[in-house]
């Protein structure tokens, strides 16, 4: 991605499509760089949610994959006690299980725009998208981004045995 950065300054031109099998390790390194923003999986997590996720898509420039997203609905065996928490408080929902970018590819507005995308993928009557932000550690960052975003905090836990504590967050969408 480095090689990309100069002509990513003069022309920012990425698209969003849906992840392929042989994006899986790219996407893979991008979340593992991210953590403890988003939490480590390994690579049969990373096809299992290719196979069952909801939304599963990724932000490319020339081919390379820059970002990444992945939008989960209720009714799947998705273990994740924030997933479940929402399962647990929520009819229907849009939940954004992690979003990644590579460092290279920061500040382009590429999570606004996967955000977005998701957004537009959901039924209409889908009354809220949710995510959780880390709170312990803090992701001050992700938090500032989600409130302007329009989310707002329903709830908190921890998680990983106590190391973590979330926010977890509504958005309510128009219908």
């Amino acid at each position: 991605m480095a090689q990309y950065t100069q002509k990513m300054n003069a022309d920012p031109n990425f698209s969003i499509r849906d992840v392929l099998e042989e994006d899986l390790e790219r996407v893979l390194r991008i979340n593992e760089s991210a953590v403890p923003a988003v939490s480590s999986i390994d690579l049969s997590q990373m096809q299992w949610f290719a196979q069952n996720a909801a939304y599963f898509r990724v932000s490319v420039f020339e081919d390379v994959v820059a970002a990444f997203l992945i939008g989960m609905r209720p009714g799947t065996s998705y273990q994740s006690v924030n997933y479940r928490w929402f399962c647990e408080n929520y009819a229907d929902f849009g939940y954004v299980d992690r979003i990644a970018v590579h460092e290279d590819a920061r500040r382009y507005g590429l999570a606004t725009r996967m955000y977005r995308d998701f957004d537009a993928s959901l039924p209409a009557t889908v009354e809220v998208m949710t995510c959780e932000v880390n709170i312990r550690p803090p992701n001050e960052s992700s938090m500032r981004f989600h409130e302007r975003y329009g989310f707002h905090q329903v709830g908190s836990q921890h998680t990983e045995g106590g190391s973590k504590e979330v926010a977890l967050l509504e958005k309510k969408r128009p219908l």
